[in-house]
């Protein structure tokens, strides 16, 4: 299928002001959200969705497993799944990248490596661009949320040039902030850069509360030398693990181009889990998956572990709560 087709949105000023500011608004990790308040989740529907990769002892994607295959413990009790499919479903996608100064000798491997996982990605996917050195910015259009188009794509990604310092948070938190008004399900963020953060308004703290209140899953690729001193491998490897997505180093430039060919691939085979949890328990809660096959003893199962959920409160404002 072409990826000819772009993804434009009639959107009004008001909508558009809310994915610039960014900083302002956070979404729930499974439905709609009504100004939840930090750390807190309020859904419309009590229905969690994993986003699940399966691998064999080997390292290969194990595909035609079934609902009867897995098991989901929340809090180490264990829940029915109500919902299970494993097909190839399209995704809301964001690329975000380092173009700090620092980036400047790997930029053409990295924007490269950046389409490369475009057009293995689902045609029917919807993507953003996300660059950031002193400041994030969007990279496509402002009137564009989303395009599946490949020379808007490659335009929003060789927009910028390698700059400045790093504001790696603000990065982060733009990009989830935009991951909301996706329309699909599933959503997916690749995050490319060569080191730590040293010009963010937003911290760390803010980042990893808001990874636990968002469904995204996080792909992370550190470009940076062993002893670089501002490199922050334990912060990426956190935030890929914590979504249930992967952390990457390459050791050569050059091995970017099938990282982001395996991140594709790996998007494209995951598993969709859906369960009811308990409105009673804690706020926070720890997720984890496990799958049985006799085709394959031995199986690796990668998804989020922990989220954070608040029972929604009836809107006094809506008859349909009344």
């Amino acid at each position: 299928m072409s990826r000819s087709r772009e993804v434009l949105w009639p959107v009004s000023l008001l909508v558009l002001a809310s994915v610039v500011g960014w900083g302002q608004s956070k979404g729930p990790i499974i439905a709609k959200a009504e100004e939840p308040s930090d750390f807190t989740i309020r859904t419309t529907s009590r229905l969690v969705l994993l986003d699940v990769s399966v691998k064999d002892a080997s390292g290969g994607f194990v595909s035609g497993l079934s609902k009867e295959n897995f098991k989901v413990y929340e809090n180490g009790k264990p829940v029915e799944i109500t919902q299970f499919s494993n097909a190839d479903v399209p995704v809301t996608v964001g690329i975000a990248v380092d173009e700090s100064g620092s980036m400047r000798p790997k930029r053409a491997e990295v924007l490269t490596a950046a389409l490369v996982f475009n057009q293995a990605s689902n045609p029917m996917d919807e993507m953003f661009i996300i660059n950031f050195n002193e400041r994030a910015r969007r990279g496509l259009p402002d009137d564009m949320l989303f395009s599946d188009n490949v020379q808007q794509l490659r335009a929003a990604l060789y927009q910028g040039k390698p700059e400045g310092r790093t504001a790696l948070y603000d990065a982060i938190e733009m990009a989830l902030n935009q991951l909301e008004f996706g329309r699909r399900d599933k959503k997916t963020l690749v995050l490319i850069s060569d080191g730590g953060d040293n010009h963010s308004q937003h911290t760390l703290d803010d980042v990893t509360r808001d990874v636990l209140r968002s469904v995204a899953t996080i792909y992370t690729i550190g470009l940076y030398d062993e002893d670089d001193p501002e490199s922050n491998e334990a912060v990426l490897k956190k935030l890929a693990h914590v979504s249930g997505g992967v952390f990457y180093h390459p050791r050569t430039l050059p091995e970017i181009v099938p990282i982001c060919q395996q991140i594709a691939k790996d998007i494209r085979t995951r598993y969709t889990i859906g369960y009811v949890p308990s409105a009673e328990g804690k706020a926070e809660r720890h997720i984890k998956v496990v799958a049985s096959s006799q085709d394959h003893p031995k199986m690796v199962v990668r998804t989020r572990t922990s989220y954070v959920f608040s029972p929604e409160k009836p809107d006094p404002t809506d008859k349909a709560s009344r």
